[in-house]
Formats: C-alpha cells, structure tokens, sequence
C-alpha cells in the first residue's frame, strides 16, 4: 500500500484557501487590482472562478456571492449528522473532501453573524453542537478503523484528508502498543 501524504488541517485549509471556487457576480464591477493579480471585470449575474480567499473579501464587498448549494448551512448539518449515526459503526459516510474547511468558516460566519442577532446565535449553538456530534462519532468510528487490520486506500475512500491521516497516524501508534505488549523474549538473556 502506498503511503499517503498527511494532510493536517492547516495543509487542508491553506489548500481550501487557494482552490477556485464558483461565485456568482452581484452587480456590474470593472477589473479589480489585487496584489499580483488583476480579477474581473463582473457581470451581474455571471458565474465566475476565483480563488476561495479572493471570492471572500469580493463577498464582504458585496461584488458577488457563493452559490447556497456550496455553502455549509444548519440543515446540511443535521442531514450530515443523521446520515453518519444511521452508518454501521465500522463504516464512514463519505463526506466530500472540503467538509472541514468549509464547517470552520461556516462555524467562524456565524460567531461573527451571532453577536447582535438572538436567531443567528440560535443558529450557531445548533450548528456546533451538530458540528461535534459529527466529529465526534466519525472519531469514534476511525479509532476503531485504526485498531483494526490496515485498510486500502479504496477502503479509506470515505474519510476526509484530515482524517485519512488522523487513521494512519492512529494505525501505526496502535499497531506500535500492540507490538509491545505482545512482545515475546526474555530481556533479561
């Protein structure tokens, strides 16, 4: 099996950051000087790629906004959430590979939304609660995955990056332990 790069979550977020994502422009806007690089010009309307962090300080602008379909919301959580305690306790939903970075900014939105808004900070307690009931049976879930015989990539499919390396790092650290205890020989020889 080949060994794959662990991807930590600062490396899952710088990659997020960075990726291009779809937005769709809010109002006519010409071209955009940004340091070393121009953006535009906008069309209302028009779907347009950008870097994740461009398309951020272009939404605080109010020049264009991310489709709803792209965006973590209360009731894609809850629906996360029912699909992951309906899995059998040795299988992982599939989640897609973005899940992360996507639920800190969207936990990150709503401390920010929350500060003047009593539905919002309704909202937001739903949602990170929601939030740790996910992270913390897929937890559940990959420890016992990790104390288990190695697993294929194929069968690691599921996992996000953050927590493909969380299973092999918990792999080797159990594997490890169970070689000590089970080591055999006298020391003493």
């Amino acid at each position: 099996m080949a060994k794959q790069r662990d991807i930590s979550v600062e490396d899952a977020d710088f990659m997020f950051e960075n990726k291009l994502v779809r937005v769709i422009a809010n109002r006519n806007e010409p071209e955009i000087e940004l340091v070393g690089s121009k953006v535009g010009p906008f069309k209302e309307g028009i779907d347009y790629e950008l870097r994740f962090w461009i398309a951020q300080e272009l939404e605080r602008a109010n020049i264009v906004r991310f489709p709803e379909n792209e965006m973590l919301d209360e009731v894609k959580l809850h629906k996360i959430n029912w699909k992951e305690r309906v899995q059998p306790t040795n299988k992982v939903s599939p989640l897609e590979a973005e899940f992360y970075p996507k639920l800190r900014r969207y936990l990150a939105h709503l401390d920010k939304s929350s500060q003047n808004n009593s539905d919002i900070l309704k909202e937001r307690e739903k949602s990170q609660k929601t939030s740790r009931d996910i992270v913390n049976c897929r937890v559940r879930k990959i420890v016992s995955l990790a104390s288990a015989p190695p697993l294929t990539e194929h069968a690691l499919e599921s996992l996000t990056p953050e927590e493909k390396t969380l299973y092999h790092k918990l792999h080797k650290t159990i594997r490890e332990w169970k070689a000590l205890i089970l080591e055999t020989g006298d020391k003493n020889d």
